[in-house]
């Protein structure tokens, strides 16, 4: 799976902003840093359990809850049209 290459990001006053350039989604998401990470997971082809490691690696959290916050996003972005699976 990996972020459509028409979603763009970028970072904005600690934020990340995500847009779509041709129009497919009509809007702007905000991510906090945890989703901001995950985005930028998607930037390249990954799994989730890709991503759950890279979290490991970089937050100190029970897996249980990243697995939660993971599907999360990627809800979300499935929600928008945001992946390519």
């Amino acid at each position: 799976m990996k972020l459509k290459e028409n979603f763009v990001t970028q970072e904005m006053d600690g934020e990340q902003i995500m847009v779509a350039v041709d129009g497919a989604f009509a809007g702007m998401v905000r991510s906090n840093a945890t989703a901001a990470f995950i985005v930028d997971c998607l930037k390249t082809e990954t799994t989730p359990e890709a991503v759950l490691d890279a979290m490991c690696r970089q937050y100190d959290a029970p897996r249980e809850v990243m697995v939660v916050g993971i599907e999360k996003v990627l809800n979300q972005l499935r929600g928008i049209g945001a992946l390519d699976e």
